[in-house]
């Protein structure tokens, strides 16, 4: 009888990759965790029970046959797990590396609840797809018979190549217009290095222009091309273009200089670390923390990227605040670890009240102190303000981290008939994320508003069926 490959998770205890140490990964920009070997993703993918309802699969936005392609790694089948995991996910090795597993798979995986440790989902599925670039099992699309359809996608984040990716598989004609130079959207300007390096999404883009996808980049919408342009040139048009604008504060000091946006610093760091771009706000300090005392205001993912960014550049030191305590902020306390691991200070239950300044230039947060009150009708607490606690956190550097809006689609587009929200997203069906414009579509962030990149690939996905269905649909009218 053969050896049971499964279930081990009572005899082999749970096992991340290799994190390199934090004075070590702080030198440079590259990812903290090593690869797993080969025997090590077969050993810990062997401790998934393979349950009869796989709360990880369930949980997974994408709905991933996450215990599937488990087994087939620890029985050595990784071409066929590779096979398993890309059939849901247009971008696992990113997901590998990025999601907040957790929250989503690994933090509602059955065998932690009892005791035992989860599986290392993230880390095996990175490890798959890592593994079948090497070995040349990636393939760019190769559709059986190309169509006469075309479709525009404006936004070339993981929203919208996801659609770009499943539609040029069908054989449909796809354009992608973007603003920035590079496509990938926040995976190229607003994740840092150090936790997905930027080699891994430059080769999914080439991945998507081998395969026939057209990029039309440094496009703006509105102002080099009209959207009603694209619109009459292609038979559908998505819009993916997340949400960029960023949250203020509007308090005393808020002009002076050194107060800057996290978009604006985690893209200039991007350019700057990550592909050698010469950018004169970066060489001038306007946007580098290198010598600086640096106060990062907000408690998520993207506070952590500001933070850890920082220590990276060489700032004397770097401290974080937030109005809640640890156990309230919406950031990954995994990467909150790795922050402290590296040298951030948290400063908990502390707010912005006002900035002073020197000649203009900014030199500290007046911070006051909170508590937190009786929960609300969510069951979150309140911060309330503790009287007679304020004191002044010095700062050469501030940067705001208060979250991401949508922009003005309407006024910025001239299309004041373009549906949205009273929060300014776009409103679109569930599901197929049509809009009340004929042919109109839209995904991701700017329907949501600032979510997962986990989400945004299942609405890129169902939106290029629901379109592809639409194509056939009309096919075969046209056809009796």
């Amino acid at each position: 009888m053969a050896k049971q490959p499964m279930l081990k998770f009572v005899q082999v205890e749970r096992d991340m990759p290799e994190k390199r140490t934090a004075n070590v990964r702080t030198e440079d920009f590259d990812e903290i965790y090593q690869e797993f070997a080969a025997v090590k993703a077969e050993e810990q993918s062997s401790r998934c029970s393979q349950c009869g309802v796989p709360y990880c699969q369930s949980h997974c936005p994408l709905h991933n046959n996450i215990p599937d392609w488990l087994r087939l790694t620890a029985t050595g089948r990784l071409e066929e797990a590779y096979a398993t995991s890309q059939a849901t996910n247009t971008f696992p090795e990113i997901c590998g590396r990025i999601c907040p597993q957790d929250r989503l798979c690994e933090g509602n995986c059955v065998i932690e609840q009892s005791g035992h440790g989860t599986v290392t989902i993230g880390a095996v599925e990175k490890y798959i797809t890592d593994t079948a670039w090497e070995k040349g099992w990636v393939k760019a699309n190769a559709p059986l018979a190309e169509r006469s359809e075309s479709v525009g996608i404006i936004g070339a984040g993981p929203g919208g190549l996801a659609a770009a990716d499943m539609l040029r598989k069908a054989g449909v004609q796809v354009t992608v217009y973007d603003r920035y130079d590079r496509a990938g959207g926040l995976l190229t300007y607003g994740i840092p290095g150090f936790k997905l390096e930027k080699d891994v999404v430059m080769r999914r883009n080439q991945l998507l222009a081998d395969g026939g996808v057209t990029f039309v980049m440094n496009c703006n919408i509105g102002e080099d091309i009209a959207f009603e342009e694209i619109r009459a040139k292609h038979d559908a048009v998505i819009i993916a273009t997340g949400v960029y604008k960023s949250r203020d504060l509007d308090m005393p000091g808020s002009g002076a200089t050194g107060i800057v946006k996290a978009i604006d610093f985690l893209t200039v760091a991007n350019k700057a670390s990550n592909f050698g771009d010469t950018i004169a706000e970066f060489e001038d300090g306007t946007l580098n923390a290198d010598g600086k005392k640096v106060v990062v205001i907000g408690g998520g993912d993207t506070a952590m990227d500001c933070v850890r960014t920082s220590i990276r550049q060489g700032a004397t030191s770097v401290k974080c605040l937030y109005r809640r305590d640890r156990a309230n902020m919406p950031g990954s306390q995994r990467e909150t670890q790795n922050a402290e691991e590296e040298g951030v200070v948290f400063e908990w239950l502390s707010a912005p009240k006002a900035f002073t300044d020197t000649d203009g230039k900014v030199s500290g947060v007046m911070v006051q102190k909170m508590r937190l009150g009786q929960p609300d009708a969510s069951g979150r607490q309140a911060p309330e303000l503790i009287e007679g606690a304020d004191y002044v956190e010095e700062a050469d550097l501030v940067i705001k981290a208060l979250g991401f809006s949508p922009e003005d689609l309407p006024t910025l587009w001239n299309q004041p008939e373009l549906p949205v929200t009273r929060w300014g997203t776009i409103k679109a069906q569930y599901l197929t994320g049509a809009t009340e414009m004929d042919g109109v579509y839209a995904v991701g962030d700017i329907v949501r508003g600032a979510s997962l990149v986990v989400w945004a690939i299942k609405d890129g996905r169902d939106c290029a069926e629901a379109i592809l269905e639409k194509f056939n649909a009309k096919g075969a009218v046209a056809a009796e």
